[in-house]
């Protein structure tokens, strides 16, 4: 009976706690349509308007294009990839951070696509490769071989400025947050430069 007890309470729990879990804010992407003090209003691609505030130590990023030769032996990247056979990871996305956004996100987890990972690390090695460069990435814990092919996008974080936040701007809020009265804030946001998407 006690065994049974038990398991019913963790059920109930679980079931308590999966709200929680599932009400976690989703990234916001989108064109800035209005800014109203420290409020911006963005338009997302499936044309809902979402609003978020930006917090007083909120930090604003560029995102640039770059090309696979800015990629440097010690700079902390984020690689967006697909699994391949011989254990490597051939990369679809590579983000160069800002050196104040080392050791953001760091390790190896899944990506937002299917089947996809997601590697933040600092590149230890690069060479060339029969299929594209090649990158050793560590990260606590572990490294991946990151294959770096023609067709991968790569784009590069700069300090940005809140002057930047203006209506038509590409922007990204990667990780919003709820307030106590449930609207949406940030402390960090990307605006994209010379047609880069964040």
């Amino acid at each position: 009976m006690n065994k049974q007890l038990f398991a019913g309470i963790i059920a109930v729990a679980a079931i308590a706690a999966a709200p929680t879990f599932a009400q976690a804010p989703q990234p916001v992407r989108g064109t800035i349509e209005k800014v109203d003090g420290s409020v911006l209003s963005i338009k997302e691609k499936d044309g809902s308007v979402v609003t978020v505030r930006l917090t007083d130590n909120a930090q604003v990023f560029g995102v640039v294009p770059a090309k696979v030769a800015d990629i440097k032996t010690g700079d902390f990247i984020g690689v967006g990839a697909m699994p391949q056979p011989d254990g490597s990871q051939k990369a679809i996305q590579v983000t160069i951070f800002a050196p104040s956004q080392r050791g953001l996100g760091e390790g190896f987890r899944p990506w937002d696509r299917p089947g996809s990972t997601m590697t933040n690390g600092s590149v230890d090695a690069v060479v060339e490769g029969v299929n594209g460069r090649v990158l050793t990435v560590k990260y606590k814990g572990g490294e991946q071989k990151i294959v770096i092919a023609e067709d991968a996008t790569i784009r590069a974080y700069l300090p940005g400025e809140k002057s930047e936040l203006k209506p038509g701007a590409r922007v990204a809020v990667t990780r919003p947050e709820k307030a106590p009265d449930g609207s949406l804030q940030t402390n960090r946001i990307n605006v994209g430069r010379n047609g880069a998407v964040p």
